[in-house]
C-alpha cells in the first residue's frame, strides 16, 4: 500500500512539473546556475561590496551563457543555410536510397517516398534555430531568479546551518555543500570536454574536407553538454552532410566512424578520468534521466537532467535512510571481501 501511495504521489508530482514547466524550469535552472557561480560571487565579495559582486557575477554569467548560445545559433544557422542551398542533393540521395530499399524488398520505402520532402530537414533546422533564439525570453526569467537568489544565498546558508545545529536537519548543510561542489565540478569537466571535443571535431572535419568545419565544431561543442543524445546528433549530422557533399557512402561512414571514436574517447575515456569517482553515476541512469527530463521539459530538461540526478543522489548519500539508494545507483563495482 505504501508503495502504491508513493508511486501515485510521484506520478502527480511529475505531472505537475510537466504542466507547470513554464514556471518551474526557469527556477530549476536558476538554482543550478546559482550553485555553479556562487564561488565566483564569494571571490568577488572579498574585493567588492556585495551588491557589486552580485551584479558582476550576473554580468559574467550572462556573457558566458550568451556567448555559448550565440555559438549554437550560429552553427545551426549556417548548417540550415547549406541545406537550403543543396536541397536537390538530399532529394536525389533519398530517391536512390528508396530505390535500393525497394529493390531489396522494403516495400514501405516507396510509400514513404511519396510523402517525403527533403525540405522537412530544412524546416527541422529552422525550428531548432527558432527554439534556440527563443531562449532569450527564457534566459530573462532565469536570470531574474538568479539575481534574486544570489542576493539571498547568505541568508539561506545561515538558515540551513541553523537547521543543522538544532538537529532538525543535521545532514542538510553537508548534503547541500557537497551537491554544490559536485555541480561545479560537473560543469567544469563538461565544459572542458566540450571545448576539447569541439576543437578536435573542427580539426577533423577541416582535414577531411567537409564544408562548414567550424560550424560542426561549434555544434559538437554545444551538443556535448547533453549526454548521449548530443554526441549522437553531433556525429550523425556531419555524416549525412558528408554523404550529400561527397556523394559517397564510404566517405559518410568514414566521417561517422571517426566522429564516434572522438566522442567515445572524450565521453567514455577522458571525462570519467578527469571527473573521478565523485561524479560516478550509472550510465543507464544517466541515459534515462536525459530522456525522462527531455520528455518533461524538452531541450532544457535534456540539459539539466544529469545535474538533477547528481543532486538527488548526493542528497540521498548524506542521509542514512537513503544512502543505500545512492550506492546502488552509483555505477561503481564493489570489491569482493576476502
Amino acid at each position: 500500500m505504501k508503495f502504491l501511495v508513493g508511486l501515485a504521489a510521484a506520478i502527480l508530482v511529475f505531472a505537475a512539473l510537466d504542466v507547470a514547466d513554464t514556471l518551474i524550469v526557469p527556477v530549476a535552472f536558476a538554482v543550478f546556475v546559482i550553485a555553479v557561480v556562487y564561488p565566483l560571487q564569494a571571490l568577488l565579495e572579498t574585493r567588492l561590496p556585495k551588491l557589486l559582486a552580485v551584479l558582476a557575477t550576473l554580468v559574467i554569467t550572462l556573457a558566458v551563457v550568451g556567448g555559448v548560445s550565440s555559438v549554437v545559433v550560429w552553427g545551426f544557422s549556417h548548417v540550415a543555410t547549406w541545406v537550403f542551398q543543396n536541397t536537390a542533393r538530399f532529394q536525389v540521395l533519398y530517391g536512390q536510397a528508396a530505390t535500393w530499399l525497394e529493390g531489396h524488398g522494403f516495400v514501405l520505402a516507396g510509400l514513404w517516398a511519396e510523402h517525403f520532402d527533403v525540405r522537412w530537414l530544412l524546416r527541422a533546422f529552422q525550428d531548432l534555430s527558432g527554439r534556440l533564439q527563443g531562449l532569450a525570453s527564457f534566459l530573462v526569467f532565469t536570470f531574474v531568479y538568479v539575481l534574486l537568489g544570489l542576493l539571498e544565498v547568505d541568508a539561506i546558508k545561515s538558515q540551513v546551518l541553523r537547521l543543522g545545529r538544532t538537529g532538525r536537519a543535521p545532514h542538510l548543510p553537508a548534503a547541500l555543500a557537497d551537491t554544490a561542489a559536485k555541480l561545479q565540478k560537473y560543469m567544469a569537466v563538461r565544459t572542458l570536454m566540450s571545448i576539447a571535443t569541439g576543437a578536435v571535431v573542427w580539426v577533423f572535419t577541416l582535414t577531411a574536407g567537409l564544408e562548414l568545419a567550424l560550424a560542426w565544431g561549434a555544434i559538437a561543442f554545444a551538443m556535448n553538454y547533453i549526454p548521449f543524445i548530443g554526441p549522437f546528433v553531433a556525429t550523425l549530422l556531419p555524416a549525412l552532410f558528408a554523404l550529400a557533399q561527397f556523394e559517397s557512402w564510404e566517405m559518410a561512414l568514414f566521417v561517422f566512424a571517426c566522429l564516434n571514436v572522438i566522442q567515445f574517447l572524450s565521453g567514455s575515456y577522458l571525462e570519467p578520468r578527469v571527473a573521478g569517482k565523485a561524479l560516478a553515476v550509472s550510465p543507464f541512469l544517466v541515459l534515462f534521466s536525459v530522456f525522462f527530463w527531455a520528455f518533461l521539459w524538452g531541450i532544457a530538461g535534456a540539459f539539466i537532467g544529469v545535474p538533477i540526478l547528481i543532486a538527488v543522489l548526493t542528497i540521498c548519500a548524506h542521509h542514512p535512510a537513503s544512502r543505500h539508494v545512492a550506492e546502488l545507483l552509483s555505477g561503481q563495482t564493489v570489491p569482493e571481501e576476502a
